[in-house]
């Protein structure tokens, strides 16, 4: 089984190219982020038309998250269970933002997941970042407690580059979010849990990013971030056989700032028969 992950940064803007990629890429389930689009307005049909179940939730034009699968999109669910909202003001109860979904796929529990970007070390957004992954943490350590054996993916934007290594000029980013301990250490915390990054050892050393921003010639000049990855739980990171990012995907006029991550599982986790069959 082949699985992805992809920040599109707008679905309806991208879905020509999505669809296209998938079509090149082979691959069975992708979970993606920033689809920026309300439930109704998220282009269902050209999924379904190459052969794909969508799992989505959006409410506005910022955020979203979804899950398309050939091999099965069943037991959906709408954010993790104790998953924080967000509000600015103290004297308003936080909102619930569409920033993850769950299904399981092929037999993987697959979660989609857009970690909150933080802003700023001041801004109540760092705060709910941290407290946001705290909280996945916290479930995620629930879930291998219930099932060691189970198969998990927490794949996904997590707007954090987890070492000098996934940043081009980490002096840059002193005393900004991303790089900060308290934000290194929520994702280390999540890999101490059992969820190992299972992407690094087949995308080795320093310059290799997964996003790069759309100003200042970032990408042509190699100026990016690590900040995408999949996370897996034990029994599913030693299924995995390969592992890539689809640089070629961030070039190109229309591109997303973020480029695909793909994760090749083998074992039990090889089923791709098509949903229904």
């Amino acid at each position: 089984m082949r699985l992805a992950t992809w920040n599109v940064n707008s679905v309806r803007s991208r879905v020509d190219r999505i669809v296209d990629w998938l079509g090149r890429s082979d691959v069975d389930v992708l979970a993606i982020q920033e689809t920026k689009c309300k439930d109704e307005q998220f282009p269902y049909q050209r999924f379904t038309d190459i052969g794909y179940q969508v799992a989505h939730v959006g409410t506005s034009q910022w955020n979203g998250v979804a899950i398309a699968s050939r091999v099965g999109l069943d037991d959906v669910q709408i954010g993790f269970e104790n998953q924080p909202g967000f509000s600015k003001d103290p004297e308003v109860p936080p909102a619930d933002e569409a920033r993850a979904i769950g299904a399981t796929c092929g037999g993987v529990r697959v979660w989609s997941l857009y970690v909150p970007n933080g802003r700023s070390l001041e801004d109540p957004h760092y705060r709910y970042k941290l407290d946001w992954l705290a909280t996945l943490r916290d479930d995620a350590r629930s879930w291998l407690a219930a099932d060691p054996q189970a198969r998990i993916a927490l794949v996904g934007d997590w707007n954090v580059a987890p070492t000098d290594d996934d940043v081009w000029d980490p002096a840059l980013f002193e005393g900004r979010t991303h790089t900060s301990g308290p934000e290194r250490d929520a994702f280390r915390a999540i890999v101490d849990e059992g969820f190992a990054d299972v992407v690094r050892p087949f995308t080795p050393g320093p310059g290799v990013y997964t996003y790069w921003d759309y100003t200042q010639l970032r990408f042509p000049r190699r100026e990016g971030l690590r900040i995408d990855f999949v996370l897996a739980s034990p029994a599913l990171a030693a299924q995995v056989t390969d592992a890539s990012i689809d640089r070629q995907e961030r070039k190109g006029k229309g591109a997303s700032d973020h480029a695909p991550v793909v994760v090749e599982l083998g074992g039990d986790a090889a089923v791709t028969e098509p949903a229904g069959a």
